[in-house]
């Protein structure tokens, strides 16, 4: 789980899109991101997808049609989201969502790359 910085935005509203599978959150700052759910399951904080220690972590493939099924606030600093494939370990910091909203573009990316170098697929198998 990455840390609450100090002097991270915090987050003003949160809305699970079912229809859409996105997460739109909103920032005190006025960022708005609508984060897609699969990018948030293959991005999970969880020991699950990021490893027991350092390195790339677990490629998660498959995932295009994940979807959110809820999200709980845990504390003042992250959110507990519950996926359809059952995964529900991550909690997500105020200050990692807002990494993910920012920097979007490029992790997508690198994951997508990531998936084409191990010859894996986002659609389930």
């Amino acid at each position: 789980m990455a840390g609450l910085k100090p002097d991270s935005p915090f987050p003003t509203e949160l809305i699970v899109h079912r229809a859409s599978a996105r997460l739109e959150v909103t920032f005190e700052d006025g960022a708005c991101f609508c984060l897609p759910a699969e990018y948030l399951r293959v991005h999970s904080p969880s020991a699950e997808v990021r490893g027991h220690g350092a390195g790339p972590g677990v490629l998660q493939a498959g995932k295009r049609r994940v979807n959110l099924v809820a999200a709980h606030p845990v504390g003042n600093y992250a959110v507990k989201l519950v996926f359809d494939d059952g995964h529900d370990s991550g909690l997500y910091s105020w200050d990692y969502l807002y990494e993910l909203g920012r920097d979007q573009e490029a992790r997508w990316q690198a994951y997508l790359d990531r998936l084409a170098r191990a010859g894996a697929s986002r659609d389930s198998e």
